[in-house]
């Protein structure tokens, strides 16, 4: 069983009409999916319950939570900044989002299964502060809630923008390894993710970052996807996957200056799924995560579904779910496959010598903190 996690109260998680996080990119995934006739004996529709102060607690001090329930700006923690406002009713908002991800953590250490919660993957947010968005950190709640039966977690981040709070929140941890795959933080923020970001203490070697070159696309996310993540799997031999599986990678995304199609977003969602049912039983938390075009999110995510239940991704669009796009948003949504976009010769040549430099680092200081690791 496939359990889909979306409930209107996400929709609540709302920093206002100008901000680039426009939470009717998960309703508009949720009709998609329903359109396209996933909501079936394999797949099961879960509207969450608000986590409670006692979970939310896992990862966030008492100090925090009481700030985000008091719904003033609190620069202190981080509570209203440009990226991450203060709206009224924002502990409850937040609080469905982290809910989600742990009713999925919940469900996947009892019932061996797959979870995707559209909301999820609120990586930048800290134990005392939020950032970038995020208020709560619904992954690493989930991770608490899954570290209660499995010792080797896996955690994957391939966003556009670097895990920072999850890998910060187990930087120490040698029972969770993070990895993210993310712009580098030469260009885009948070300005973190460098392959020099390798663990501490007993984590040390359990912090795996890949920072990308401006303007990479299907063909050097691929190659470095395929050269490092079936390795760490086989090194490490995770009991459980969690996944954030942001779109901000694709080329039309308006926050990125990345060049990914769908196609490229495709292959890395099937190796994960596939890498997690050869060493986890399939045992998988997909997480939305990042994505801000929303002619881009419904399709990657359907997509993404498709491939969690062993099927092709479609490619074409319902045509009522493309006339009821354009009645929300005003233009046409994209499809699956779309086209493949290259830079000039030049670039391509600056982007394979900045790839090749990064990943010879990361392997040099990853095999010397745990030799024939990549």
């Amino acid at each position: 069983m496939i359990y889909l996690y979306y409930s209107d109260c996400f929709l609540s998680y709302n920093f206002g009409p100008e901000h680039p996080l426009n939470p009717i990119r998960l309703s508009l995934s949720c009709k998609l999916i329903e359109e396209e006739g996933l909501l079936d004996g394999k797949t099961e529709l879960v509207c969450p319950s608000p986590a409670r102060e006692e979970e939310l607690a896992l990862v966030h001090t008492p100090e925090y939570i009481e700030a985000v329930r008091l719904e003033e700006p609190d620069l202190a923690f981080g509570l209203g900044s440009d990226d991450t406002p203060v709206f009224p009713g924002i502990f409850a908002a937040s609080s469905f989002m982290a809910g989600g991800s742990i009713d999925a953590a919940k469900r996947i250490a009892e019932e061996d299964c797959t979870a995707f919660n559209l909301a999820g993957g609120l990586h930048h947010a800290f134990p005392t502060q939020a950032a970038g968005f995020c208020v709560f950190n619904d992954i690493a709640l989930a991770i608490c809630i899954l570290r209660r039966r499995f010792s080797r977690i896996l955690y994957l981040d391939i966003d556009a923008h670097h895990g920072d709070g999850v890998q910060q929140i187990f930087y120490q941890d040698r029972d969770v390894l993070t990895f993210s795959m993310h712009e580098s933080g030469l260009y885009l923020f948070p300005g973190t993710g460098f392959v020099e970001e390798a663990g501490a203490g007993q984590g040390l070697g359990y912090s795996v970052n890949i920072p990308m070159p401006m303007y990479s696309g299907n063909r050097e996310f691929v190659s470095a996807f395929e050269e490092v993540v079936p390795r760490l799997f086989d090194w490490f031999r995770p009991e459980v996957v969690v996944a954030q599986i942001g779109v901000d990678t694709h080329y039309s995304d308006p926050l990125t200056s990345l060049n990914v199609t769908l196609e490229g977003y495709i292959h890395m969602v099937r190796r994960i799924i596939e890498l997690a049912g050869r060493y986890s039983q399939g045992r998988l938390l997909a997480l939305g995560g990042g994505g801000y075009n929303l002619a881009v999110v419904p399709a990657a995510w359907s997509c993404a579904l498709h491939l969690m239940r062993d099927e092709p991704p479609a490619e074409f669009l319902p045509p009522y779910f493309v006339e009821l796009f354009l009645n929300e948003v005003g233009y046409v949504p994209l499809s699956y496959p779309d086209a493949e976009m290259r830079p000039g010769e030049k670039t391509q040549e600056r982007i394979a010598v900045e790839l090749a430099r990064t990943l010879e680092s990361l392997k040099r200081i990853q095999n010397e903190i745990h030799p024939g690791k990549l």
